[in-house]
């Protein structure tokens, strides 16, 4: 009687599955819809914000800071939102489903700021980028958060997640071949109506992706069945974790050159080179190039360490920005490609395996201090992208406006220097920070021992529950 008792009892659910294309795919798409909106802010915001908005490029860099100071809140509280959300659907995936319609709704009102006094169109900036950027991260951190829950499985992990990179780079290509055409064909003389039709398309499909993310992806891995983690406990396992404290200025260091360098190739191409009509073909190729970066990352990841992988990415992109430095002082469009695709595949590294290394430190902190706070932890990611984002664009339009900026004038030598500096130079110290801060990252030799522990937790924590 007792065997036949034992047979009834359901076996406990390994999390650690295999994920389907259509819920890779789904994944994916939530990333491609934050970057139809993400890329047109790194891409052409200050551009909007200088040359059609007609803001003065000092205060627009001073608009920029204050909001990242903002954003040094917003995102931690999301993270902890996250981990004190209980619903049917899970933690994350809800987050989708709420703010998809808020979020898209502002980015369309970002882009269009109305003509009015001076003082007016700054406060309107003020309000909907600072909106824009606490919506941002509600929506945004919730892709990172989801990644662990998604499953235990190390390499279904890192295809996931370049899946993901993939979706956010085919984002941005989409913003770098189309957003200023988009603009031109749409708003025709009239760059502010062009800007606003533009956003709103782009919009409607970021919320449609939202939608198809929420409904196709599903959370397995979670802990306590789900239930909401005190916050005093997620502290625990955030203040000591020293692996987040290095991914957290790794991913600033990363977006605040990312964020000068794309929000100055306008003006590179502009007034450095000569020929603002390759915009469009330059932001585009390299997005593809990181595309091309981020298909290796899969394949590395089984050779090298993700730490390895992110240095091997900071070499080749040093590289090259050194040819983009060649590209300046010949002022020949061919380089500035050849660069601009070099230094496009080494920035792909580290964007396909950062989320991989954020759920080895989710797992970290579980089984070394007893708590899984994905929300905040993933907080890292939006954080170092939303900081650094501001950060990069705002230092670079003070240094803009400190050379003596003007828009749509001939430039002086001091601000074609200043443009060179922050398209350049700016990425080059960036990628050497980076190298800097992976040699202290020590998790990759304990990540695998820690992937062991977590599968047997979560075998242990069903077999009880089945049991009962």
């Amino acid at each position: 009687m007792e065997l036949a008792k034992e047979t009834l009892v359901e076996q406990p659910r390994s999390t650690s599955v295999k994920l389907s294309v259509k819920e890779k795919v789904s994944y994916a798409l939530s990333d491609t819809a934050c970057n139809l909106v993400f890329s047109m802010i790194t891409m052409y915001l200050m551009y909007y914000y200088t040359d059609v908005a007609g803001l003065n490029v000092a205060a627009v860099g001073t608009l920029l800071l204050i909001a990242r100071v903002i954003d040094a809140f917003d995102s931690p509280i999301f993270g902890i939102l996250i981990d004190k959300t209980n619903t049917k659907w899970g933690k994350s995936r809800p987050w989708f489903l709420w703010l998809c319609l808020p979020f898209t709704i502002m980015a369309v009102l970002t882009f269009s700021v109305p003509d009015i006094s001076d003082t007016g169109k700054l406060v309107y900036a003020y309000i909907t980028y600072i909106c824009l950027g606490i919506l941002y991260a509600g929506i945004n951190l919730p892709i990172g958060s989801l990644l662990p829950s998604l499953t235990t499985d190390s390499q279904e992990r890192t295809v996931a997640t370049t899946f993901r990179m993939i979706g956010g780079q085919t984002g941005s290509l989409i913003v770098a071949f189309l957003g200023l055409t988009l603009v031109g064909l749409l708003g025709g003389s009239n760059e502010q109506l062009g800007f606003t039709l533009t956003m709103i398309i782009f919009g409607v499909i970021a919320v449609c992706m939202f939608l198809l993310a929420f409904k196709n992806t599903r959370e397995r891995a979670n802990v306590n069945g789900g239930a909401a983690v005190p916050f005093n406990q997620s502290i625990k396992a955030l203040l000591p974790n020293k692996p987040w404290w290095i991914l957290t200025v790794v991913m600033f260091v990363t977006w605040t050159v990312t964020s000068a360098k794309m929000a100055n190739t306008v003006y590179f191409l502009k007034y450095n080179i000569g020929n603002e009509a390759f915009v469009g073909l330059v932001n585009g190729l390299g997005s593809i190039a990181m595309i091309a970066g981020l298909f290796t990352v899969p394949f590395l990841s089984k050779k090298l360490s993700p730490k390895m992988i992110v240095c091997l990415g900071c070499v080749v992109g040093i590289v090259g920005q050194f040819v983009l430095l060649a590209s300046s002082m010949t002022q020949s469009i061919t380089i500035v490609i050849i660069g601009t695709i070099i230094g496009g595949m080494g920035s792909g590294l580290p964007a396909g395996i950062m989320g991989v290394m954020m759920s080895d430190i989710i797992d970290y902190g579980e089984i070394k201090f007893g708590v899984r706070a994905q929300g905040l932890l993933s907080s890292a990611i939006a954080f170092g992208v939303k900081f650094g984002m501001g950060i990069g664009a705002a230092i670079s339009s003070i240094i803009l406006g400190a050379a003596g900026y003007v828009a749509n004038q001939t430039q002086t030598t001091e601000v074609l220097h200043a443009i060179d500096f922050n398209f350049v130079i700016m990425p080059i110290i960036g990628f050497v920070l980076m190298l800097v801060c992976m040699i202290f990252y020590k998790l990759d030799r304990e990540r695998d021992d820690i992937r062991r522990q977590i599968e047997q937790k979560r075998l242990d924590e069903e077999g009880g529950q089945f049991e009962s």
